[in-house]
């Protein structure tokens, strides 16, 4: 499935507003590219030396934003989203190469416990370089991490990194990611281990990272991909596929949630069974953000949970109609 992939940088869609001229917007974009000879119209997902350019993904289907705008107008209408929180959306089509819906996806968020995967990529990187050892003690702290979210799990990997060169770990962890892949993680931010009480605020990654890093893993561009997908596919409760209405039971699910006072969201591949009996991957990703914290967590993560898993279905509804899936 290795390609060479270079998507036209896609168009931010705002949450409320009319929906722009998404051709031409990404006419001028691939224009500027041309007339400047450099990458910044184009978002390399996936790269492989000596391998051919695939063709370039149209822009997402405007209806199916606005479809998804007025859903999220209801529900702040209903009082689910509230006035000091914003959100961000994004669905990629493995099988069409195209972005299905695209909102605020390129505005850094709060990452919260969505940032582990990262973290376990960067460790990865120095596994790769031979400068860490891949154990099975680490093995099991990697599950912990991924699976379970252990945050003291993920302070021990911060803590490795930190061995490896004269910079604190977060900064390592960031300065590897953007030195070995650099071109996914553009608007990701690490800079601080997970406080006590997980309350991690600082670090923060968009959307669009969130899925060029998605595309790259399931494309096995990252080192230990095969790992991370094990990993990321270990049973958790997820907000994506567990109790998403409409997504049927037969879905394969890589994701990793992210929880905090003030954030809530999930990033993942789902892996979608047609009725011709043939996959069909789609990124998925959901998040939430609120200006100052909740004052009931638990309630608040619970609700926002709910509605990032009722997107979740809507969208699998919409590929139902152009996949014929199960």
């Amino acid at each position: 499935m290795s390609s060479l992939i270079h998507l036209l940088s896609p168009d931010i869609e705002p949450e409320s507003g009319p929906v722009p001229d998404l051709p031409r917007r990404a006419f001028l974009a691939q224009l500027g590219l041309w007339c400047t000879g450099a990458a910044i119209g184009a978002i390399p997902l996936v790269s492989e030396a000596g391998s051919r350019p695939a063709r370039r993904a149209p822009p997402p289907p405007a209806t199916f934003n606005t479809t998804l705008q007025n859903h999220l107008k209801a529900l702040r209408r209903a009082g689910r989203l509230a006035a000091n929180e914003r959100t961000a959306w994004l669905v990629y089509d493995f099988t069409h190469r195209r972005f299905v819906a695209l909102i605020n996806a390129g505005i850094p968020y709060q990452s919260a416990s969505m940032i582990k995967p990262f973290i376990a990529l960067a460790f990865f990187n120095k596994v790769r370089e031979g400068a860490l050892p891949y154990t099975a003690y680490q093995r099991a702290r990697m599950e912990a991490m991924i699976q379970r979210s252990d945050n003291s799990a993920t302070n021990y990997f911060i803590a490795l990194l930190d061995q490896t060169s004269r910079r604190s770990g977060p900064a390592e962890a960031e300065y590897t990611l953007k030195r070995r892949q650099p071109g996914i993680f553009r608007h990701t931010r690490i800079v601080e281990r997970i406080p006590a009480g997980g309350r991690s605020y600082r670090n923060r990654a968009s959307a669009l990272d969130y899925h060029r890093f998605l595309h790259a893993l399931w494309y096995d561009q990252l080192p230990y991909s095969n790992e991370l997908k094990r990993l990321m596919h270990l049973p958790n409760r997820d907000r994506i596929y567990t109790e998403a209405a409409g997504v049927a039971r037969q879905t394969q699910v890589f994701d990793k949630t992210g929880t905090t006072a003030q954030l809530c969201g999930d990033m993942g591949i789902l892996v979608a069974r047609g009725r011709d009996g043939r996959s069909y991957p789609y990124t998925f990703i959901g998040i939430i953000e609120k200006a100052r914290s909740a004052s009931d967590y638990g309630a608040w993560k619970d609700a926002r949970g709910d509605v990032i898993r009722e997107m979740s279905g809507i969208t699998y509804r919409h590929l139902r109609g152009i996949h014929n899936l199960v």
